[in-house]
C-alpha cells in the first residue's frame, strides 16, 4: 500500500509539472507574440500611418461628398384606397430599382437620379384601429381583434400585413442621396398618389352625402328646436311644477337627447370632410435627415481600420507562404 501511495504522490507532481509547464509556454507564447507584433508595427511605421493618414482622407471626403438623406411623409387613405396606395409605392419601388427615369419624369419628378428608394409601412394605433368612429365597424373590429388574439399573439396580429392596411395612417418613407425641396418630389410624388378617376368618383360621393346628410340633420335640429320652443310657451301658462314635469317627461328628454346626437354627428361628418378632402391626404411631412445609420457618416473611422487590416492580413499571407516555401526546400 505504502507503494502504490508514493507512485500517486509521483504522479500527481509530474501532473502538477506539466500543468506548470504548459502554462508557462502558453504566457510566454502571449509575449512573444506581443513582441513580434510590436516589431512589426516599428518596421512598417511608415507604412501603416501612411494607410491610416489615406483611410481618415478618404473617408472624410466620402463622408462630405457621399451624404445620404431620409423623408417621411405621414398620410391617411381615404375612401379604402389603403390597398390603392400600396400598389402605388410597389410600383413606384420597382420604377426605382430599374432607373426608370423616363417613368419618373413622367410623374413630375426632375430628378429621378436623386431618388435611391421608398417604402410604406403602417403607423400602428391599435386604440385607433378599435374606436374609428364608426360605432358598428368599432365592434366588429374589437370582436375581430379579440378572435384573432384568441389563436395568437397579439403583437404579431397588430404588426400582420392583413390587420396593418386597416390602420387611419401609413408612413411613406423615401431615400435621396442629395437633400430635396417639396416641389422636386413630395408634390410630385402626392399628385401621382392622388391621380384616380374611380377614387375621384368615391370623393364627389362622399362629400355630397356627408353635406347632404348635415343638411338634414340641421332641418331635424330646426324642426326640434321649433317644438322645444313652442313647448316652453305652452308651458309658461301652465303651473309652478312645470319643473316636474319636465324632468318627468321621458319624451322630451328623447327629444333633447335627439338634437344632441344629431349635432354631435354634424360635428364628426365636418370633421371627416376636412380630412378628406384628398383620395391620400398628407398629415405631415419631414425632410432631409440626415442618414447616419450602417457605414453612412462613419468611413473617416472605417476606411483606415479597413486599409490597416487589409495590410496586415496581406502581410501575414506573405509570412505564412514564405515559411511554408523554407520548409519545402
Amino acid at each position: 500500500m505504502s507503494t502504490n501511495e508514493k507512485r500517486n504522490s509521483d504522479d500527481q507532481q509530474i501532473d502538477l509539472f506539466l500543468i506548470s509547464a504548459k502554462i508557462g509556454e502558453f504566457f510566454q507564447g502571449i509575449n512573444t507574440m506581443i513582441f513580434k507584433a510590436i516589431q512589426f508595427v516599428l518596421k512598417h511605421i511608415v507604412i501603416l500611418g501612411i494607410l491610416f493618414v489615406i483611410g481618415v482622407g478618404l473617408g472624410m471626403y466620402f463622408d462630405k461628398t457621399n451624404k445620404v438623406y431620409d423623408h417621411e411623409i405621414i398620410v391617411q387613405p381615404n375612401f379604402e384606397s389603403t390597398d390603392y396606395l400600396y400598389a402605388k409605392v410597389a410600383l413606384l419601388t420597382s420604377k426605382i430599382k430599374q432607373r426608370d427615369s423616363v417613368f419618373l419624369k413622367a410623374i413630375g419628378i426632375k430628378n429621378p437620379s436623386k431618388l435611391v428608394k421608398i417604402d410604406i409601412a403602417p403607423v400602428i394605433d391599435i386604440y385607433k384601429f378599435i374606436n374609428s368612429g364608426d360605432k358598428d365597424r368599432n365592434v366588429l373590429n374589437f370582436e375581430l381583434l379579440k378572435l384573432m388574439a384568441d389563436d395568437g399573439d397579439l403583437k404579431k396580429i397588430v404588426e400582420e400585413k392583413m390587420t396593418s392596411k386597416n390602420y387611419a395612417f401609413h408612413l411613406i418613407s423615401f431615400t435621396t442621396n442629395k437633400p430635396i425641396n417639396l416641389k422636386e418630389i413630395i408634390d410630385p410624388l402626392m399628385a401621382y398618389f392622388n391621380n384616380s378617376v374611380y377614387f375621384e368618383q368615391m370623393k364627389s360621393v362622399y362629400i355630397k352625402n356627408a353635406e347632404t346628410k348635415i343638411l338634414r340633420n340641421n332641418e331635424i335640429i330646426a324642426q326640434i328646436d321649433g317644438f322645444l320652443n313652442d313647448y316652453g310657451k305652452s308651458e309658461a301658462s301652465a303651473k309652478s311644477d312645470k319643473l316636474i314635469y319636465y324632468n318627468e317627461n321621458t319624451q322630451l328628454n328623447a327629444v333633447i337627447q335627439t338634437k344632441n346626437e344629431l349635432i354631435s354627428e354634424n360635428g364628426g361628418l365636418r370633421l371627416g370632410l376636412v380630412g378628406t378632402d384628398k383620395i391620400i391626404k398628407t398629415n405631415s411631412t419631414t425632410i432631409n435627415l440626415l442618414n447616419t445609420k450602417s457605414i453612412n457618416g462613419k468611413l473617416k473611422l472605417i476606411l483606415p481600420i479597413l486599409f490597416i487590416g487589409l495590410y496586415l492580413l496581406a502581410s501575414i499571407f506573405i509570412s505564412f507562404y514564405k515559411t511554408q516555401a523554407a520548409k519545402n526546400k
